[in-house]
C-alpha cells in the first residue's frame, strides 16, 4: 500500500487527476449514450447520418468538456457561482426581449452562431449558487427563516421568468432541483411540509381558475391536464400521443419486437420518436428487459454520484454533486413518467438518449462539475 501511495503522490498532477476521475461514472454515461445512438439509428430506419452521427459528434465534444472541467479546482466554481447565476438571469430576461419562438413558446436566444436555451443552463447555475450559499452559511443558521428566505427568492426569480415563456415543466424542475440542494444542506423538514401544503392549495386554485378572467394556466396547459386524466376523451387530438406511446410500451412485451422492428415507430404512429418519445421506441423494440436495463444504468449513475457526494468532506463539492445528480434524476424520471401517462405531457428529453444539442451539452457540463468535485475532494 505504501508503494502505491508513493507512486500516486509522485505522479505528475495532470496524470494524477486523470487517475482520480470517477471512471465508473464515465463508463456508465458512455453506455447510456451508446444506447441513444442505437435508438437514433433505429428511428431513422437504419440511417446513421440523420440523427445518430450528429449526436455522436456532440457526445464526443461533451466528453472532452466533461473531462476538461474535471481538472478545474473547486475554488474556481465557488468564485464564479454568483456571476454564472446573474448571467443566466440576464439571458432569461433577454429571451423575453428578443428570444426566438418555437412550438408555441419563447425559450431560445441566438448568441452569435449558438442557439441557446438559457433555462437549461439555469438548472446548473442555480445548483452552483445554492451550493456556494450553503457552503458559506454556518450550519446553525441553515433553518433560520431569514436565511431560508434568501435561497427561496434565488429559486423563484428564474422560475418566474421561465414560467412566462411559458415552460411549466422546466420551472418545476428548477424549483425541485433547488429544493434538493436545500434538503441536502439540512433545511428543516417543516419548511418542505409547508411548501407541499401550499402546492396542494395552488393546484386547487389553478383548477378553480379555469374559464375565469384570472385563469392561471394557458388553455393548452389545461388540455394537457385533461389528457393526463383521460387520454381517451380525445384519442385523435390531445390524447393521441399518450395513447400511441402506451400502445408501443405494451406491445414490446418482455423481450421486444427486435431492433428496427417496432410497428409503432416504423409506421410513424409515435410522435417525436427521436426526442421526447424515444423511450417508447426502446421499450417496443427491446421490451421490458431493455427498458429496465436502461433504468438500472440511470440508477447506477445517480448512485455513483451520491456515493461520491456522501464520501466527500468538502461541503460545497458534496452539495454540487447531490444537486446535479438530483437534476439528472428529474430528467429521466419526468420523461419516463410522461410517456407512460403518469404525468401530464410536456416536452422533456430522455437524458443522453434523446436527440438534441443543448440538453446533452448541459448534462455533460453538469457531469463535469461532478467530476471536478470528485477529483479535488480532500484526500
Amino acid at each position: 500500500m505504501s508503494y502505491l501511495n508513493y507512486t500516486v503522490t509522485h505522479t505528475p498532477v495532470g496524470i494524477r487527476k486523470i487517475l482520480y476521475l470517477n471512471w465508473p461514472l464515465v463508463f456508465l454515461i458512455s453506455a447510456v449514450a451508446s444506447i441513444g445512438f442505437l435508438m437514433l439509428v433505429s428511428v431513422a430506419g437504419g440511417d446513421v447520418d440523420q440523427w445518430a452521427a450528429p449526436q455522436m459528434y456532440r457526445f464526443a465534444v461533451g466528453m472532452v468538456i466533461m473531462i476538461g472541467l474535471a481538472f478545474v479546482p473547486m475554488w474556481f466554481w465557488r468564485g464564479i457561482s454568483v456571476g454564472a447565476y446573474i448571467i443566466c438571469v440576464l439571458l432569461l430576461v433577454g429571451v423575453e426581449v428578443a428570444g426566438e419562438i418555437g412550438m408555441g413558446a419563447q425559450r431560445w436566444i441566438d448568441i452569435g452562431p449558438i442557439r441557446l436555451q438559457p433555462s437549461e443552463l439555469m438548472k446548473i447555475a442555480l445548483v452552483l449558487l445554492l451550493a456556494a450559499y450553503y457552503d458559506w452559511l454556518p450550519l446553525n443558521k441553515v433553518s433560520h427563516p431569514l436565511w431560508v428566505l434568501i435561497p427561496v427568492l434565488l429559486i423563484l426569480a428564474p422560475t418566474g421568468l421561465v414560467i412566462i415563456q411559458p415552460d411549466l415543466g422546466t420551472s418545476i424542475m428548477l424549483i425541485t432541483g433547488g429544493a434538493i440542494v436545500m434538503f441536502a444542506a439540512g433545511v428543516s423538514l417543516w419548511y418542505f411540509a409547508a411548501v407541499i401544503g401550499m402546492a396542494v392549495g395552488l393546484v386547487m386554485a389553478v383548477m378553480e381558475s379555469r374559464g375565469t378572467p384570472w385563469q392561471l394556466l394557458k388553455d393548452y396547459q389545461f388540455k394537457r391536464i385533461d389528457t393526463f386524466l383521460d387520454p381517451t376523451a380525445d384519442p385523435l387530438g390531445a390524447g393521441y400521443n399518450v395513447i400511441q406511446s402506451q400502445i408501443a410500451l405494451g406491445s414490446g412485451g418482455w423481450s421486444g419486437r427486435g431492433f428496427m422492428q417496432g410497428s409503432q415507430s416504423r409506421l410513424n404512429f409515435l410522435p417525436e420518436k427521436h426526442t421526447d418519445f424515444i423511450f417508447t421506441v426502446l421499450a417496443e423494440e427491446f421490451g421490458f428487459i431493455g427498458a429496465i436495463s436502461l433504468l438500472i444504468l440511470y440508477t447506477l449513475i445517480v448512485g455513483f454520484c451520491l456515493y461520491s457526494a456522501l464520501t466527500n468532506r468538502d461541503r460545497f463539492a458534496s452539495l454540487i454533486t447531490i444537486g446535479i445528480s438530483g437534476t439528472f434524476f428529474l430528467y429521466f424520471a419526468i420523461n419516463m413518467a410522461t410517456v407512460m401517462g403518469l404525468l401530464p405531457a410536456k416536452g422533456s428529453p430522455l437524458p443522453l438518449v434523446s436527440y438534441g444539442g443543448t440538453s446533452l451539452m448541459i448534462l455533460m457540463l453538469g457531469f463535469g462539475l461532478v467530476q471536478s468535485a470528485h477529483v479535488h475532494r480532500p484526500r
